[in-house]
Parts: structure tokens; C-alpha cells; sequence
């Protein structure tokens, strides 16, 4: 459980004062180089007094927690008050996140310097991993044809991939697939359908007919029709992708899944509905969305998200939508997240098969972690909480405690 400082104004600045939960979120925004000079401030002026509560709690923490708690604070300190600069070559080498491994346990978070690997030498004099390497997932995918054709996007050359009536299929110079058509008949017959396929270990962008961006997540896929011609337009999707709709009142877009369908006009959102999940879940970033299942409907606004699970109601809630998406824009970023829900998205990037052996913790980790560094550095960082450890046989990682 978070422990929470006191609300209210500061006696000094009138701001109020900052809880764990927004200190940590700071501190993202800190290591992705996103902080204002006025946060940065905000910053250093809690290193010292950020805390967790001295109540009848702290009788129960045993003088081995106090010492790593101090360490742990220690190394805030410390890594907070680099200078601007060191920071700035930080994300130069593409070390935003893992210049800051944060792990969050029970309440208190752990912050592990990582130095930035500038060349082949510097990999060379760092200690050895006690972990086999395994790479991050890459942009790759495999699109199917109408007639069962199939073409692996990320070794097919930039140009035309295929025709399909007036439709001719792209790949662009930066990998994107596009189609563009002639056809401006919206009365054709029914149009042939494409599906794109992520497979693990994967990710993929693609514009849609009508314009409408889509990027696939790990394990996903895509179906939809070459041209959306009539008067709707209609994608199905098994897995996780992030959309932004062309808006087009005339003709609204409807994401089908298992269990819930996701109707819009022309909006950002996020859809997860894997088959190994039970539960199909939108995030909604902007305009509107109305989901539907075969108990019931509910509209979304911007930060909600919608969960659905076959025979039941849909209900909402607010969410940090930053994590939602994290997986688009490079990171894990996980808030209260069980090892088990960790591990599944692991799995899915990494393309590697889990297993669990003796009784596994039950405690909710919390951190931020960049997803082009290979799983060494991420298993490290939870290894250190103490409550969970990792062996690697080949592709499989095997979870102890």
C-alpha cells in the first residue's frame, strides 16, 4: 500500500504538498527529459523531505528495511541532483529511461543509476550480466492478401507490395504501410479484406484506407477492408493497437473485438483485447467513444477507460492514460502492476515463454523502463526489491522468489 504525506498548502511556497504518487510521477517526467525548469525545482526541494509517514507502521519495519529504505533514499538523492547536462547526454544516448530504473514496492521506490555505454569498449569493461541476453521486440509483421498471399513488411522493399482493384498497397521509406486509391465510388461492391499480423516480439504502424493511423502491439492483429466503401467503416482487431481516426461523421468507425465493439467518428484511443486476457479494456485520449457489448453500452470521455468481460456489464473508470500507452511510445511503465501482469507483457515483447516456480509474491511493483534495452537491466531492477528473482534457460524465464 502507498502511504500518503498529509495534504495541504506548504507554510512556505502555499503549493500543496506533494504525495509519493506525484513524486513519482515527477520523477518519470524527470528521466524522460520532460520536466519543466519549475518541476525540476519542485524536484530538489522534496529530495530531502520526501518521506514515508513515521507512524505506528514504522514499529513493524525491521532494521534490515530501515537500512535498505535509507540506501533507497540515498540514491534518490543522488540521482536526482545530477547536473542538467550529465542528464541531457543521457538522452542523447537513447538512456532516458534506463538512466532510472524505479521500482516500487509497498510504497517505497528504488532508483538505480545506469551510466550511459557510449561505445563497443565501454560494453566490454561492464560487469557481466548474470543473464543471457535477449534482445527487445522490432518493427515486423506479416500482411495477408485477399487471395492468401502473404508478404513479411519489415524485409519487403519500399514501393508498391500489391494491387488490389484500384487500390494499390505501399510500403513508405520510414516502413509505414499506406494504401492510396482512385476509386472514388462509394457504391462498390463489398471490398476485399487485408489482415496485418504482429507477431511476438513485434510492433507495426500502418495507415488505413481512410487515413486512420493504427499501431499493433506485440501478438496482434488487424483485419479491414481495402477501401471502406458504404456507410461505415469496419476493423477487427485480436490483441492491443493504438488509434487515431480520421473523422468522418458521415461514416463512423467501429473497432470489433471478442467481447466488445468500440464505435467512433474520428478520435485517439486505445483498444487491449488479448485472448489470454479475460477482460477487453479502451482508453480513451481524446473525443469520444461509445462501447457496446451484448449487456451493455457506455460512453467514454478523455482518461476513462472502459472494461469489458464477456456476460457481464461494462463498467469505467479514470486512468493515468500516460500508462496506457506507454507501449507506443518505447517504455513499460508500470503503477501497482503483480509480477504475474508484468511478466505477461515481458513475454509478448521479448517473444519468451514464462514460468513460475514456488510461492511467487503477491506485492505490486511500480517503475519505468525503456523497451529497446534487452531484459538484462529490467530483471536486474526487479531482482534488487528482494522479492522476486529470475533464471534464464534459452528462451524461457523462470520467476522464484
Amino acid at each position: 500500500m502507498i502511504h500518503y504525506l498529509n495534504k495541504g498548502p506548504d507554510p512556505i511556497t502555499a503549493q500543496p504538498i506533494m504525495t509519493p504518487e506525484e513524486y513519482i510521477k515527477l520523477y518519470e517526467k524527470f528521466a524522460s527529459g520532460s520536466c519543466t525548469p519549475e518541476e525540476e525545482v519542485r524536484l530538489l526541494e522534496y529530495q530531502d523531505e520526501f518521506h514515508l509517514p513515521e507512524t505506528g507502521d514504522e514499529q513493524a519495519i525491521n532494521p534490515a528495511d530501515k537500512q535498505k529504505r535509507a540506501l533507497i533514499y540515498s540514491r534518490i538523492r543522488e540521482s536526482i541532483t545530477e547536473r542538467p547536462q550529465q542528464r541531457r547526454t543521457l538522452q542523447m544516448w537513447g538512456w532516458i529511461a534506463a538512466a532510472a530504473v524505479i521500482v516500487l514496492v509497498s510504497g517505497i521506490f528504488f532508483l538505480q543509476k545506469k551510466q550511459p555505454v557510449q561505445n563497443s569498449m565501454a560494453v566490454n569493461r561492464t560487469k557481466k550480466s548474470p543473464f543471457k541476453a535477449i534482445k527487445p521486440g522490432r518493427n515486423t509483421a506479416v500482411l495477408t492478401l485477399a487471395n492468401g498471399s502473404s508478404i513479411t513488411l519489415d524485409s519487403a522493399q519500399n514501393g508498391v507490395l500489391a494491387t488490389s482493384g484500384k487500390t494499390a498497397i505501399k510500403k513508405l521509406a520510414n516502413g509505414l504501410i499506406e494504401y492510396s486509391s482512385n476509386n472514388t465510388d462509394q457504391s462498390a461492391a463489398q471490398p476485399a479484406m487485408n489482415t496485418i499480423s504482429v507477431p511476438r516480439g513485434g510492433q507495426y504502424t500502418i495507415k488505413l484506407p481512410d487515413g486512420t493511423m493504427v499501431w499493433l502491439n506485440s501478438a496482434s492483429s488487424l483485419s479491414y477492408p481495402v477501401a471502406f466503401n458504404g456507410a461505415t467503416r469496419n476493423v477487427t482487431l485480436s490483441g492491443e493497437a493504438y488509434f487515431e481516426v480520421t473523422k468522418n461523421p458521415h461514416q463512423p468507425f467501429t473497432v470489433h473485438t471478442d467481447n466488445v465493439d468500440v464505435k467512433v467518428l474520428g478520435t485517439h484511443f486505445n483498444v487491449e483485447a488479448y485472448a489470454d486476457d479475460k477482460n477487453s479494456k479502451t482508453t480513451l485520449l481524446e473525443g469520444s467513444v461509445n462501447l457496446s457489448n451484448q449487456n451493455s453500452s457506455a460512453l467514454l470521455v478523455p482518461g476513462q477507460q472502459g472494461v469489458s468481460t464477456t456476460g457481464q456489464n461494462i463498467f469505467t473508470h479514470s486512468v493515468n492514460v500516460n500508462q496506457v500507452i506507454a507501449w507506443k511510445t518505447g517504455y513499460f511503465l508500470f503503477r501497482e502492476n503483480d509480477i504475474r501482469e508484468i511478466m505477461k507483457q515481458i513475454s509478448r515483447w521479448y517473444d519468451v515463454e514464462v514460468e513460475y516456480e514456488g510461492n511467487i509474491t503477491h506485492k505490486t511493483f511500480g517503475g519505468i523502463y525503456s523497451k529497446n534495452k534487452d531484459i538484462n537491466e529490467l530483471l536486474k531492477g526487479l531482482e534488487l526489491t528482494g522479492l522476486v528473482h529470475f533464471k534464464i534457460e534459452e528462451r524461457r524465464i523462470i520467476v522464484m522468489n
